[in-house]
């Protein structure tokens, strides 16, 4: 089963939760003195499968409590967030840990996640994508992040650059590149930011002068998320004039004479994604690789973030949903002065503020995914708002998870540190969060027609 299927679908899919023994060990006097620390879920339900490190993602206590992920989904999206969630539980939970620790790029594993639909997410039907709403593929990354927020995080670039194309590009280019982008047989990478020009955009300097039916670049792109590995770059640049006006978007294909990679940067966190600059010297581009028209660029790049936004706030989200699941295990089975954890009122209102936080975040980012789709004139502050807001506070539970777990939530062998790791560069990238207070504060205080709306 696909995404396709999953909507008005009533059959189990390929990766549904197995009908598991399970046993309760809170009544058996003595078992959590002896218990290792981090292993959380044995308190309530044990689910046997040893892959998962003893935990059972979206387990079963999460159903019809306050901080459910499926609250307010109709039975379409429940289907797509089960399909989502299984996948994370089977072929990305397992592996989270190894692949940060080796540095691995999962490249099966993305292609697995293609097959049900994951490729190309919000990209039209027509040329192999999936056809779902923001809010889908909302509902998507947050189930996806809770098995492993730095692989799902590329995935939701790559999906940015597909719609990209698929959006602005003209029909050869949508027939070329779509198809090979939604089975993640290549993948691509985002190329907006600069040495000299992170935050102020508008002024790159990459230069592409057009040279018969081709362009010519020339400069450099620097953290560029699957930098070196990836096959298609969406790649922003100067073709005239200064300002936002002059930028263009060009497709660069790997392989094509002239690009070239920086070395692989050692990150705190997202180590399952390379990130290096993307280098061109004389590089000849075919004209044809250009989207849309020419100083169309700024407004393609501006409209991707706007999704790119929505994208990685739902990968906070699918972090700290994690975190907090994890932790309410953790008080549970951990004693101290000869009680669980979960006696001690601080911890209990600690909880309370996670879930809080956890809960006003997804609300956010859904309605900001609902302006997306219904094309609000607010669109762009709602994206703003809920982005700043959810990878903060997301990061903050991440924060909190780690504390909860005292010595423990700093060990390598504990999750809650690796998701706190890898959701802090949630609010840098996609606009850092402080650009997206100036984009809220604009909105409120503009008068007249919204700018790139």
């Amino acid at each position: 089963m696909d995404l396709r299927t999953a909507r008005n679908q009533d059959k189990q899919h390929p990766y549904t939760r197995k009908e598991s023994m399970r046993r309760n060990v809170r009544n058996k006097k003595g078992s959590t003195d002896s218990q290792e620390p981090g292993q959380a879920t044995s308190v309530h339900t044990e689910e046997v499968d040893e892959t998962c490190d003893g935990r059972f993602l979206g387990d079963s206590w999460v159903a019809g409590s306050c901080i459910d992920p499926s609250l307010g989904l109709n039975d379409d999206q429940k289907n797509i967030q089960s399909l989502a969630i299984d996948f994370a539980r089977n072929e990305l939970q397992p592996n989270m840990k190894k692949w940060d620790e080796e540095e691995f790029f999962p490249v099966e594993a993305m292609r697995k996640a293609a097959s049900l639909g994951f490729g190309a997410v919000y990209c039209s039907e027509k040329f192999g994508g999936s056809g779902m709403s923001r809010l889908d593929t909302s509902i998507i990354f947050e189930a996806l992040a809770q098995g492993c927020t730095s692989t799902t995080a590329y995935i939701s670039i790559h999906n940015m650059c597909a719609w990209m194309i698929d959006e602005f590009g003209n029909e050869a280019q949508r027939g070329r590149w779509i198809p090979q982008l939604a089975s993640m047989e290549k993948f691509a990478s985002y190329c907006l930011t600069e040495p000299n020009n992170g935050s102020d955009a508008a002024n790159l300097t990459l230069s592409a002068k057009r040279d018969g039916d081709h362009y010519i670049l020339n400069g450099s792109k620097t953290f560029i998320s699957g930098g070196g590995e990836s096959d298609i770059y969406v790649l922003m640049c100067r073709t005239g004039e200064k300002g936002p006006k002059g930028i263009s978007c060009i497709v660069i294909e790997k392989g094509t004479p002239g690009l070239d990679f920086g070395k692989k940067e050692k990150k705190v966190g997202w180590n399952s994604q390379p990130t290096r600059a993307v280098i061109l010297e004389d590089c000849r581009v075919p004209v044809s690789h250009l989207i849309g028209q020419p100083g169309d660029g700024f407004k393609i790049a501006m409209k991707g973030l706007n999704g790119g936004r929505t994208n990685i706030a739902s990968c906070s989200l699918g972090a700290a949903q994690a975190c907090l699941e994890i932790s309410r295990d953790y008080l549970k089975i951990r004693k101290q002065f000869n009680q669980p954890l979960e006696n001690f009122q601080y911890l209990q209102f600690l909880l309370a503020e996670m879930a809080t936080k956890v809960t006003a975040s997804r609300l956010m980012v859904r309605q900001a995914a609902q302006a997306l789709d219904e094309d609000w004139p607010e669109k762009v502050a709602l994206c703003s708002m809920a982005k700043y807001f959810a990878t903060e506070e997301c990061f903050n539970v991440c924060n909190h998870a780690v504390q909860i777990h005292g010595g423990y939530g700093y060990l390598k062998d504990y999750p809650v540190q690796q998701h706190m790791r890898d959701c802090r560069v949630h609010q840098i990238l996609e606009g850092t969060n402080e650009i997206m207070r100036l984009l809220v504060s604009r909105d409120i205080l503009l008068e007249g027609q919204r700018k790139y709306s």
